[in-house]
């Protein structure tokens, strides 16, 4: 019996303590999202100093407008990342990080949350470049409209979600 209850204890210590190794997925996410927001600020200078060079002109306007869509799309994707870290973070090693009110999360639904609306800005974000880009040849409907179902299937669950939560 004492045994058992040994054997138990140490077993709890030991699954307790392995929620620990998310601090490698949390370094790796963190550590993406940092290099995609650098690269992010690298990008925005370049189109600014390619900007400063070109001679203004709608084509030049156009160019200048997609490259900085571009790095906005970069910034957006790192803050998905950034939020999957600091969700990770706070759902399995310290649930006192100080957040902002925003991104508290109580448990993997909030989490999920918090990630489908900055992948609605993504997604939308993405057909704005679509959009710039756009030659008059090629057919844009059929992007908007899968970007749209996409964008509502996630509003849906979304609400479904946490009207179920209610």
């Amino acid at each position: 019996m004492v045994l058992d209850r040994l054997n138990t204890s140490m077993w709890r210590r030991v699954l307790s303590s392995s929620r620990f190794v998310v601090i490698v997925a949390v370094i790796g996410t963190l550590a993406s999202a940092q290099a995609l927001v650098l690269y992010g600020a690298i990008e925005v200078v370049r189109v600014v100093r390619e900007a400063s060079h070109a001679v203004v002109s709608s084509e030049g306007s156009k160019i200048v407008t997609l490259g900085l869509i571009q790095a906005a799309d970069l910034f957006l994707l790192g803050i998905v990342l950034f939020i999957i870290a600091m969700g990770l973070y706070a759902l399995f090693v310290d649930d006192t990080l100080p957040l902002p009110p925003w991104l508290q999360l109580h448990d993997l639904e909030d989490l999920k949350a918090n990630l489908i609306s900055v992948v609605i800005a993504v997604l939308a974000v993405l057909f704005l470049s679509e959009v710039v880009k756009w030659d008059g040849r090629r057919e844009l409907l059929g992007i908007g409209v899968g970007i749209a179902a996409v964008i509502a299937g996630l509003t849906f669950f979304l609400s479904h979600k946490i009207d179920g939560k209610d």
